[in-house]
């Protein structure tokens, strides 16, 4: 039976506040005006509204009647043309002509509408944000269809999120897990989809559509809360392929055993790249050039070509590092590498584009 190691405070367990309260989806940020532009832009709106109730009461002045003196002039017209789109309607200016009547009920009835609208623009435009909001929820959880999720984004999610984008992976095709919303604005921020929320709960991972992905990465910054996500997200996805991080070398069978596909030991690996160094920082500075997609050299996964199928390992274009045939994993000089297959997937090195955007290649 294992046993959990804990390792201390977790990334994921910290804000309580922030948990559970506010799970939400965020969808990516959209550009918007600054507020004092949008305020001086609807103010101007309003004072062009009030300007042509103005004018029109003024070139109709002789239908209407101020009970005080009996002449409508400049100033009477402004003020029934405020009192008017403010809907307080004193009545001691008033139309009572035929013309003026008609054009009350054609023209300034009309723009009283629009003031009022302009008035209450900012609560209409937080209505209408929200049904485009929504609208906007409907359409991607309808589109989203062999995405990735990314269950925390600290050091270790963002950089393998990092790594995946420079591979081909859209923004778009993204979803990001963590309990913490300052971490989920930020990504919205740029470009990515959130979900605030506890990744161990079956809700929370609803909400990514996981049931949904090809791909799951698990980099909490506890070992038991990365158990808990593997076991739950394969509960909801059984095709899925999980990638999950551990501190402690120990839980990775765990890891394993709760249906995680491949578990990599971050402590460990980052140990054994120390040491590496120590003995050749040449060696170092290559392996660490090889985790780092997108520069100098790649380790990426691909198929076999058509011309290569029945050559030997060595006759391929690229450097071969392993083989992968069905669920074995053959190393470039085992005897049974070779030759190759039209169903097997390469593990090779190769020199990263320069000046090329990303392609959809295999990752290792």
């Amino acid at each position: 039976m294992f046993h959990v190691k804990l390792p201390g405070q977790d990334a994921m367990a910290r804000g309580q506040d922030e948990k559970l309260v506010s799970r939400r989806v965020t969808l990516p940020k959209r550009i918007v005006k600054r507020p004092l532009k949008q305020v001086a832009e609807r103010l101007l709106m309003a004072l062009f509204v009030l300007f042509l109730t103005v004018l029109i009461v003024w070139l109709d002045r002789d239908g209407y009647h101020d009970n005080a003196d009996d002449t409508v002039d400049l100033l009477d017209c402004v003020y029934y043309a405020t009192v008017t789109l403010s809907t307080t309607g004193y009545g001691d200016v008033v139309p009572h002509s035929d013309s003026a009547r008609l054009v009350n009920i054609l023209l300034v009835t009309p723009l009283r509408v629009v003031f009022l609208i302009i008035l209450v623009g900012t609560t209409l435009e937080v209505l209408t944000e929200k049904t485009r909001e929504e609208w906007r929820l409907n359409r991607w959880r309808k589109n989203l269809r062999e995405h990735t999720v990314v269950v925390g984004f600290g050091t270790k999610g963002r950089s393998a999120l990092q790594t995946l984008l420079a591979t081909g992976l859209a923004k778009d095709q993204a979803v990001i897990v963590d309990p913490s919303a300052n971490v989920i604005d930020s990504a919205a921020a740029e470009g990515f989809t959130g979900v605030v929320g506890d990744a161990t709960r079956s809700e929370v991972l609803l909400r990514a559509e996981v049931q949904r992905a090809r791909q799951i990465v698990i980099a909490t910054q506890r070992d038991d809360t990365a158990v808990l996500v593997t076991l739950t997200a394969r509960q909801l996805n059984r095709g899925a392929k999980i990638v999950a991080a551990v501190r402690e070398e120990e839980n990775a069978p765990l890891l394993r055993q709760s249906g995680a596909d491949a578990v990599i030991t971050s402590a460990s690996a980052a140990g054994r790249l120390l040491g590496l160094s120590v003995l050749s920082p040449s060696a170092g500075t290559v392996m660490e050039d090889l985790i780092q997609q997108g520069s100098g050299l790649d380790l990426i996964e691909r198929p076999v070509k058509k011309s290569e199928a029945g050559r030997g390992v060595r006759e391929t274009d690229d450097l071969v590092v392993s083989v992968l045939r069905g669920h074995r994993l053959l190393g470039y000089d085992d005897p049974h590498a070779g030759p190759l297959q039209l169903t097997d997937r390469l593990i090779t090195i190769v020199r990263a584009p320069v000046g090329e955007p990303p392609t959809g290649r295999g990752r290792a």
